[in-house]
């Protein structure tokens, strides 16, 4: 079939992949200068950061896994890395999750925690139901202690929101719940792991993220054209056209809000429901210092408080790799989320930076390179109209003869792991329709 992929992030590039080995002729139209949407990596002299904030090569998933850590050219071309995440609680790190932390807090903190913990616990025992807002939903699942001292404060900084009005569904089959016998015996200064699955991660040791992205591009056997903004997109009989062009079939990858208004197809009512989709962004700030000594062995920091500045996670970006930063150098991704608008100034970089300071993840004096990019779409809105709203979104396109996913192109809050498993979903479901010759809804996991 000839097929057009809309938009060429690792969504869109990866099925391009798939569907071009299977003998497809398959066109990414992508609107930016390259492809590699939130995975795109840049170069400032010998310092190397992702655009998007610290991404990963991890996952459950061992075929997706296997997947992106062959575009990068095998064990090879990564680094495997040993993660080490920690929470800078006040004047200390604490081990990451935080209920795993728990004993590395002031006692006062510590019996605040886990009374609350217990008692959370005994009321789902007993059959208290899992409440509808996320905010309630943190009190339901952690008890008041754990809230109070990091759960709270960390998201009403990611999220830019009351947390009330947010929906706990997206959150309650995502977050793992530690046993209690763990939390116990960090509460008694034992040593215990959470989140295993993230215990060791890959990353490309040259290039970037964006590395995954070019390993999927580069002898791909498809077609990218990167500067197309499609400005119509229709169906015609069986067929589609994009901008007067035929294809068989249209997969959309790109962000719904960018792309409904070039859909003509799309009802009125879907086209409410996409508009009404909006994102929170990410400003992601690239730091570059000169070292003494070479940083802790840290994979990222969380940063939960308002005197650590405006920035809600570290990534120590040149312990990824050795060469993302020169020789005697060390380098930094601090993330920034908001809503609606924000142009960094200096008096802004000079928050983030000071507030980073006080948290003692680096000097002013050190810092030899400070950079920002602006990601519009970076984290999904859980306000509790989304999941109806999305709801009809995907429903109308699983019935429509198009195919949409990616994280913003089915509104799912996915990894690139993730992103690459939903592309073999849907390489399964073209080649279903390759066989059958007639459109059939995609069925998805």
């Amino acid at each position: 079939m000839k097929i057009a992929i809309l938009g060429g992030g690792i969504s869109g590039t990866a099925l391009a992949h798939m569907l071009a080995k299977d003998g497809h002729r398959v066109t990414v139209l992508e609107a930016s200068s390259r492809p590699g949407g939130l995975c795109k990596s840049r170069r400032y002299g010998e310092f190397t950061f992702d655009e998007a904030g610290g991404h990963i090569l991890f996952s459950k998933d061992k075929q997706a896994l296997q997947w992106e850590i062959d575009r990068c050219g095998g064990e090879a071309g990564t680094v495997r890395v040993q993660r080490n995440t920690k929470i800078r609680w006040h004047d200390r790190f604490v081990p990451y999750p935080f209920e795993n932390g728990v004993g590395h807090l002031t006692p006062d903190a510590i019996l605040d925690c886990m009374k609350g913990y217990i008692e959370a616990l005994v009321e789902r025992r007993v059959g208290k139901p899992c409440p509808q807002t996320f905010r309630d939903w943190i009190d339901w699942r952690m008890g008041e202690g754990f809230a109070r001292h990091f759960m709270v404060p960390y998201n009403e900084k990611i999220w830019k929101c009351d947390l009330r009005s947010m929906a706990s569904s997206w959150v309650a089959g995502r977050v793992p719940e530690a046993p209690i016998e763990d939390v116990l015996r960090a509460a008694l200064g034992q040593t215990t792991e959470g989140y295993t699955h993230q215990s060791v991660f890959w990353f490309p040791k040259h290039g970037g993220f964006e590395t995954v992205v070019k390993g999927t591009v580069e002898g791909g056997g498809f077609d990218v054209q990167c500067g197309v903004r499609v400005k119509d997109v229709r169906k015609v009989g069986s067929k589609f056209t994009v901008d007067g062009e035929s294809f068989d079939l249209v997969v959309n990858t790109a962000p719904l809000p960018l792309i409904e208004r070039a859909i003509a197809d799309i009802p009125d009512a879907i086209r409410a429901d996409i508009r009404a989709l909006v994102p929170i962004s990410l400003i992601n700030v690239m730091i570059g210092v000169k070292l003494d000594e070479p940083l802790p062995p840290l994979s990222w920091i969380y940063l939960p408080f308002a005197d650590q500045g405006p920035t809600n996670r570290v990534t120590y970006y040149s312990n990824y790799s050795p060469h993302n930063a020169p020789q005697g150098h060390g380098s930094f991704l601090a993330e920034v989320t908001y809503r609606g608008h924000l142009v960094p100034d200096k008096a802004w970089m000079d928050n983030v930076l000071d507030g980073l300071q006080r948290a003692g993840i680096l000097r002013r004096d050190k810092v030899v390179l400070a950079e920002w990019c602006d990601n519009t779409f970076a984290y999904i809105d859980q306000d509790h109209e989304f999941a109806n709203r999305v709801g009809r979104v995907r429903k109308w396109f699983d019935e429509s003869g198009y195919i949409t996913f990616g994280r913003f192109g089915r509104y799912e809050y996915h990894n690139s792991d993730q992103c690459v498993g939903r592309a073999m979903e849907v390489h399964a479901h073209v080649r279903e329709i390759a066989k059958s010759g007639a459109p059939a809804r995609p069925t998805w996991r």
